[in-house]
């Protein structure tokens, strides 16, 4: 019989960094209070959530790396929010954000969730930072509690 072995979505005693950034405020700042909201309804003490604000999604893995490396917290949110325009500059800023969390994440002991919306449009930006796509600030904290559970059984 095949063994499976799940995270629970206790946030109890954890600390949690969320990384954000400033660019598209309107956008992020609806991720973070459904990240901050679905954190505390899981058990996550309020005092145990700590913000960090960066100028945007390019600067999120550099800063992801020193709040990992600091140690003091069991896994990090990045949240941001890049919206196509009319120059190629949506395409370096998306891919590198991905990359360098992904690298963030894969030399890490903690989970490091990405929460960066990729969007051709506002409109859809909206509709995921809790519209009638979900808020995917919401999401990226429930995955991080997941994971950091899985993590302490394996």
């Amino acid at each position: 019989m095949t063994s499976t072995i799940s995270g629970m979505l206790d946030g109890t005693g954890k600390s949690i960094a969320i990384v954000a950034s400033r660019f598209n405020s309107i956008i992020v700042d609806r991720l973070i209070s459904g990240a901050q909201d679905t954190l505390v309804r899981h058990g996550v003490d309020a005092d145990a959530i700590s913000l960090f604000r960066v100028p945007g999604a390019w600067e999120l893995p550099m800063v992801c790396r020193r709040v990992v490396n600091k140690g003091s917290f069991d896994a990090v949110l990045a949240l941001g929010c890049v919206i196509r325009g009319g120059t190629d500059h949506y395409d370096h800023v998306a891919r590198e954000a991905a990359t360098g969390l992904a690298q963030v994440a894969l030399e890490s002991e903690i989970p490091v969730v990405f929460g960066v919306l990729t969007c051709h449009t506002l409109e859809q930006a909206i509709e995921r930072a809790g519209g009638k796509a979900g808020n995917q600030g919401s999401s990226a904290a429930l995955t991080a509690l997941e994971l950091i559970s899985l993590l302490e059984q394996i």
